[in-house]
């Protein structure tokens, strides 16, 4: 039976993946760094009928040691690890870069840059054992160059991200070493990760002008998950690139965002 490691994944997009995973009949291992809410996501992934296990770590990515010790725990409850989703992540502080604290400048890059790096890399060195496996990393605001005052710093380690895995990609090729890495690219989700900085730390006052482009081009993770799983269960191929939010599906929600009228924000 095949497994599935995802980080961050106590919530949001990787619980989302997680449950998708779940009902394909993978043994699914959810990490995060809060084991209350661990706990109560493996408690609501068993629900699904499935024929795979459940099973949770605490681990903060930002540490080696946490890495090694998640992939060691897998391969002693499960054998084998066949996907590893570098999902972890944290936004920043709706500031100007230079308004900026060094301490939120390192946990933004630490989370979003460096965890998926050290991720990547043991992963790598754990399936390049076995012979075969797949990694993924999840793109986000800037990976295609935009910018905006507030993501500067989130946007340089998602632009970086994307050289990253690239260059993962091509080593592994190079290498042969049975490996494929891959980029997702879920576009805009509405969860608390767009309103909450730097993990739980702080909230986030979105601008109307913000929110407005949100309704038109933002998904419930449920939706995206649903399109990244059943992309990444199909995919063969190395430096594959999974893209949910392509530039003409932007442009068309943009083209009919009269018609098609949305509101994430409304208070229920």
């Amino acid at each position: 039976m095949k497994t599935v490691v995802i980080t961050g994944s106590a919530r949001g997009l990787g619980l989302c993946m997680a449950k998708l995973f779940r009902e394909n009949d993978y043994n699914v291992v959810i990490s995060d760094l809060n084991e209350d809410k661990l706990i109560a996501s493996k408690e609501e992934l068993e629900k699904i009928d499935s024929k795979g296990n459940v099973l949770y770590k605490t681990c903060n990515v930002t540490k080696s040691s946490d890495i090694e010790n998640l992939i060691e725990f897998c391969d002693e409850k499960l054998g084998n690890i066949d996907i590893w989703i570098n999902n972890a992540g944290v936004n920043q502080p709706d500031k100007a870069i230079w308004e900026l604290s060094e301490e939120e400048i390192d946990l933004v890059l630490d989370v979003d840059l460096k965890g998926a790096i050290i991720g990547s890399k043991y992963a790598m060195n754990y399936m390049m054992k076995k012979g075969r496996g797949a990694i993924y990393n999840i793109e986000g605001y800037g990976s295609n160059d935009a910018m905006m005052l507030g993501l500067s710093i989130y946007g340089s380690s998602k632009r970086s991200i994307t050289y990253f895995t690239q260059a993962l990609a091509k080593e592994s090729e190079e290498r042969n070493t049975g490996v494929i890495v891959g980029r997702l690219s879920p576009g805009i989700m509405i969860t608390d990760f767009i309103t909450n900085a730097l993990g739980d730390k702080g909230k986030i006052e979105l601008p109307e002008k913000t929110k407005k482009v949100y309704n038109i081009l933002g998904d419930y993770p449920d939706v995206v998950a649903n399109f990244l799983v059943n992309e990444m269960l199909k995919n063969t191929k190395n430096n594959a690139h999974i893209e949910w939010l392509t530039t003409g599906k932007a442009a068309w929600r943009f083209m009919t965002a009269g018609f098609n009228k949305r509101d994430f924000f409304k208070e229920k």
